[in-house]
């Protein structure tokens, strides 16, 4: 491969200089221009494979550039230097198609690593059907009903596809949020599938399901004898994620003191495992997720807000599956192909009528209660179509789950008690059981009576408990906690 083009966009002539000769030192052709408008000339005439530039200049700034820069035919790779304070104009930047950022003084080590970075993007990816340069986007088309492991013809699902189209190819961090279920990680897959980083590791880390005593050494790896017990050297799921993607699920739950630790290391790409003395660079690309609303954590103290606006760069809504209820078809199909490999069944399609009784529940577990709901039918029916006789007894009758996101329909007279469904979608379980709850109890009360029947339901699987309640593993820990506490009142 021929060297890459590096335009170097600055007004102030010695950091000019001594950038173009540093770039030129690493086996780059460079050029350079004094400020927006003489590098939009120059980009005109040179076609630069790469553009590191300046955000205050005179004439016309970064943004600006950026703007101009993106009516040109040739595709390039931006990368913005931005004064310390001035983050919310690279993050705007980022939004607008930049590759990365940089803060000034320039690290020479972080500016390497991101030419690197971008140089391998741009050899992996596709060449356009102009003139050969590489595609920027996941090389995808509009109205397409799978997107890697996502699908969904619903205007919500084509919106996360042209989003993850958009980012994929950058090297920006994404934040994606949704309830519980709705496949954020999915997300995250689709996001590594189709970027540069595609063929090296994805390594997904549920920050709620790790204790808070081992997440620091879980994330960032530990030294021999860094604490009792530590009896080799361990990397971390940021080396084990080198050069490729690591996903961060509901990073809300991460404590306080290891947010801060992440965040330098977003900022530094270098980590320092527990114990060690030297710092590690890292390359890796960060995606966090989230089933909280990001900024009420932020107000409450639950998420840093540093480390939130360095994470949202990008932001992906996962929409509750009752919002796309017409995808429902095509991902119940999806499932069942995916089903009939893994179980060795030949099921070989689902009636009219269970489709349209998928279509009309609530799904407030979303497309996980929907994968739990189709698995447990393929199994029973062997090699008969799905049919609503393999639900579980009463599935998605009026009454049987009210939908959490609807207020209860008036009645002229109240009813004694109302019954809560816990659809546990177990092995041999063959309907949900049923908490039965007299009217007067207490929302408190209510609760407990639903968490301790569903674990009770689920055979004290605290982790399945928590995917069907809709809570982190760490929020009903600490539910049973409380309980405890009460009863030794």
């Amino acid at each position: 491969m021929p060297p890459k083009k590096v335009l170097v966009v600055e007004d102030e002539a010695n950091a000019r200089a001594g950038l173009a000769e540093l770039i030129t030192s690493w086996g780059y052709r460079t050029e350079a221009a004094a400020d927006g408008a003489a590098g939009f000339d120059m980009a005109q005439r040179w076609s630069p494979d790469i553009v590191v530039s300046d955000l205050m200049m005179p004439r016309m700034d970064g943004l600006q550039l950026l703007d101009r820069l993106s009516e040109l035919p040739q595709s390039f790779l931006a990368v913005i230097l931005t004064a310390h304070g001035a983050i919310d104009s690279a993050v705007t930047a980022m939004r607008m198609g930049a590759f990365d950022y940089l803060q000034k003084p320039v690290d020479p080590a972080k500016l390497k690593t991101i030419l690197q970075n971008a140089s391998e993007q741009i050899d992996s990816a596709p060449a356009s059907a102009e003139g050969g340069r590489p595609a920027t986007g996941a090389a995808t088309t509009d109205d397409m009903d799978h997107l890697g492991p996502l699908v969904g013809r619903s205007q919500a699902m084509q919106s996360v596809f042209r989003t993850i189209e958009r980012i994929a190819p950058t090297n920006v961090s994404v934040l994606i949020t949704g309830e519980s279920g709705t496949g954020k990680e999915l997300a995250a897959r689709a996001l590594h599938q189709f970027s540069g980083r595609k063929n090296k590791p994805f390594v997904a880390v549920n920050c709620a399901a790790i204790p808070e005593t081992l997440i620091e050494s879980e994330i960032f790896g530990h030294e021999r004898g860094a604490f009792t017990g530590a009896q080799e050297r361990r990397a971390g799921c940021f080396e084990l994620a080198e050069d490729g993607t690591l996903l961060l699920d509901e990073i809300g739950e991460m404590p306080a003191a290891t947010q801060a630790k992440l965040l330098r290391v977003l900022e530094d790409r270098k980590l320092r495992r527990l114990g060690a003395r030297e710092e590690t660079p890292v390359n890796v690309r960060v995606i966090a997720a989230t089933n909280k609303d990001p900024q009420q954590a932020v107000a409450s103290g639950e998420l840093r807000g540093d480390l939130y606006y360095r994470l949202n760069v990008f932001h992906i809504q996962m929409p509750a599956l009752r919002d796309h209820a017409e995808d429902i078809p095509l991902i119940a199909a999806a499932m069942l192909t995916d089903m009939n490999q893994r179980h060795g069944t030949s099921v070989p399609g689902i009636t009219p009528q269970l489709l349209a009784r998928l279509q009309s529940y609530p799904w407030p577990g979303n497309a996980r209660e929907l994968r739990n709901t189709m698995e447990r039918a393929v199994i029973l029916a062997g090699n008969e179509r799905l049919a609503l006789h393999h639900l579980p007894e009463g599935f998605g009758e009026a009454g049987h789950i009210p939908p959490p996101h609807q207020a209860a329909p008036a009645a002229s007279h109240p009813p004694i008690s109302a019954s809560i469904a816990v659809p546990t979608s177990q092995p041999g379980m063959s309907a949900p059981d049923v908490v039965e709850v007299a009217v007067g109890t207490t929302v408190d009360e209510a609760e407990k009576q639903l968490i301790l029947k569903t674990l009770v339901a689920t055979r004290n699987n605290k982790t399945r408990a928590a995917e069907i309640l809709g809570i982190s593993s760490k929020t009903l820990q600490n539910k049973l906690k409380e309980y405890n506490s009460d009863a030794g009142r």
